[in-house]
C-alpha cells in the first residue's frame, strides 16, 4: 500500500494493488478514486472514463489535496 500526504502530512489518499495487478487509488476516505490496468496500460476514474495512457493514479491526490485547501 502506498500513501500519499498533502503539505501538512495529512493523508489524501492510498494506492492498493488488487487482483490481476489491477491498482486502486483511494481518497483518505477509502473511496475509490480511480483504476489503473497494467495489462492494457490505462488509468480509469470511478466511473470507468478513460483518464489516459499509464499509471496516472498519483494525479488524483493532486486534486484531493487543492479540494482540501
Amino acid at each position: 500500500m502506498q500513501r500519499f500526504y498533502d503539505t501538512n502530512m495529512k493523508i489524501v489518499g492510498y494506492i492498493l494493488s488488487g487482483a490481476a495487478n489491477r491498482q486502486t487509488a483511494y481518497d483518505s476516505d477509502f473511496q475509490a478514486l480511480g483504476y489503473y490496468y497494467p495489462h492494457s496500460d490505462k488509468t480509469y476514474d470511478k466511473n470507468m472514463t478513460l483518464i489516459g495512457r499509464g499509471n496516472q493514479l498519483a494525479s488524483f491526490f493532486g486534486n484531493a489535496a487543492q479540494e482540501e485547501a
